[in-house]
């Protein structure tokens, strides 16, 4: 019988196995043996009909969505007087505003999820069809063998016997290679349409601030709010992460915190400035800490802001294949930086300065902290890379870093084991995410398949994924090194680089050890992932 929970990559991994073992087979036995394997692995499972069904309901959806996009759209560009104001200080125009472009995400959303189902049903159609043809050529070669040899039978193989072995095995080895490609496309269509489903869900993000503290409007204003100067598709300030712990947040505030949060939210000078209160809250910090924090950045402007307080941005042609460096690298990477200073690693702080960038990412109140120091309002360049340097210094103690002694005069950071980066991670990010990170190891491909799925899903709820990479140097030395993915667009993810960089590399860059690409050609390989918890 088929193993329970066995998942569509787990099948796409055991019958690679069974062919191998089928081709290598070199008695009638063993040919028997690998043959029943690859049978007892179980076929690509699902209802292509039923998710026809649920495609079609869609397509109605859809056009209901298209109507309501047009209805809306008419109304933002006859343009609204500023009278209405909402609770949080949102006004007629940005509502308007925030609901088209709430209708063509919906819209985009149903039509793409629509595609997504009908891809899956295709795909699963076209393997069960091809799995039950590679099954019969099992079968068909099982019937040849006949039964089990005994002790002595196996001792002596005529030759007709051994060339109806032979034959049957090749009938056999085609089979199970039609059963191989028919789990690649199961699981390749599985794990595409999940990671489109994820992400539209993700992106729905309005809907998962679950309160009644403020109005339908102001959340709709809130989730379409972006980084001042940049798209605001790949830039949103809140994710949908943010949205829902803020939500919770509030629904969790007492009578007079939630008049005192709602005030400073009517009273911030920018949109920006609200979503990054809102922000604020939801990293996990107290109406004390947020309204200190208030108090630093009420009536900056939008660009101050996004500098001190939002580490990674989206470039708009970032997704750009420029090709690449003779090291191995993508030409198009982007720099990070605070007035020039990168957001980038001092010594072999990879591990710590990884952490460092990804909690402010999550986390203004600390990011503020590493660019604005102790009153907020510092602007200096300098002084950003003296906190920064501190930081990755004071993680790399808290994780156990490794040193490197240089008598007489101390001692320098030489790196970080996995238990080290899981500590620091769930000390400094998972208060803030709300999850707790485990250690996944990705040694293979499959590994790598298997945990796309999650690593995509984290992604795109806003909780960022530590990844170690590694590989080997001109001299045949191991090398490691720290990164981590921030964002995730269709089959590409963005991955930051703690030597101050961003890039994207594709689904199959992460899988089949091409990761160079974010860095250089010593780390092509993913070794294990920090996942955040559901």
């Amino acid at each position: 019988m088929p193993a329970a929970g066995e998942s569509t990559t787990d099948r796409r991994e055991k019958l690679a196995g069974h062919q191998r073992s089928i081709a290598g087979a070199d008695d009638k036995n063993t040919l028997i043996e690998a043959i029943r394997d690859a049978l007892n692995v179980s076929a690509p499972v699902g209802s292509p009909s039923t998710l026809d069904d649920i495609a079609k309901r869609y397509a109605k959806q859809a056009d209901e969505a298209r109507d309501v996009q047009d209805r809306v759209e008419q109304v933002a560009l006859t343009g609204l007087p500023d009278a209405w104001v909402g609770s949080t200080g949102a006004r007629a125009q940005e509502v308007v505003s925030a609901a088209a472009r709430a209708a063509a995400q919906m819209d985009e959303a149903i039509r793409g999820a629509r595609r997504a189902l009908i891809l899956l049903s295709d795909a699963l159609t076209t393997a069960q069809s091809e799995d039950k043809g590679g099954r019969e050529q099992l079968r068909e070669a099982l019937g040849m063998l006949g039964g089990e040899d005994g002790f002595f039978d196996d001792m002596v193989e005529k030759d007709a016997e051994e060339a109806e072995r032979l034959r049957a095995r090749n009938i056999a080895s085609a089979g199970a290679k039609t059963m191989h490609a028919a789990a690649e496309k199961a699981d390749d269509a599985a794990r595409e349409a999940a990671r489109d489903l994820n992400k539209f869900a993700a992106e729905a993000r309005a809907g998962r601030m679950k309160t009644d503290n403020i109005s339908a409007a102001d959340r709709l204003v809130l989730a379409d709010i972006g980084v001042a100067g940049k798209d605001p598709e790949t830039n949103e300030l809140l994710t949908a992460n943010d949205l829902e712990r803020s939500g919770k947040a509030m629904e969790r505030m007492n009578a007079q915190d939630q008049a005192k949060f709602e005030r400073m939210l009517a009273e911030s000078k920018s949109p920006q400035e609200r979503a990054y209160l809102v922000k604020a809250l939801a990293a996990g910090h107290d109406m004390n800490a947020v309204s200190e924090f208030r108090d630093k950045i009420h009536g900056k402007d939008p660009a101050w802001l996004q500098r001190h307080l939002t580490p990674v941005t989206t470039a708009g042609d970032s997704m750009d294949n420029e090709g690449l460096n003779p090291d191995g690298s993508n030409k198009n990477t982007d720099q990070h930086a605070f007035k020039g200073e990168k957001w980038s690693q001092d010594a072999p702080t990879c591990v710590p300065s990884t952490v460092v960038t990804g909690r402010a990412v999550v986390d203004p109140l600390y990011a503020l902290e590493l660019t604005g120091g102790p009153s907020g309002q510092e602007d200096d360049p300098a002084a950003f890379r003296e906190r920064l340097h501190d930081e990755q210094m004071r993680l790399h103690e808290d994780g156990d870093g490794a040193n490197e002694y240089d008598f007489p005069f101390g001692s320098t950071p030489a790196g970080m084991d996995e238990e080290g980066k899981t500590t620091i991670t769930n000390n400094e990010m998972s208060p803030h995410t709300g999850s707790e990170y485990t250690y996944q190891e990705t040694a293979s491909a499959d590994a790598r398949r298997e945990v796309l799925t999650d690593v995509e899903k984290s992604v795109a709820e806003g909780k960022p994924v530590p990844i170690t990479v590694e590989g080997k140097d001109k001299n045949g030395d191991y090398v490691g090194h720290s990164m981590m993915i921030v964002g995730q667009e269709g089959n590409i993810l963005q991955v930051y680089n703690p030597w101050g960089t961003t890039t994207w590399i594709s689904e199959d860059d992460f899988i089949n050890g091409n990761m160079q690409k974010a860095s250089d050609n010593r780390l092509p390989n993913a070794s294990g992932v920090h996942l955040p918890a559901e």
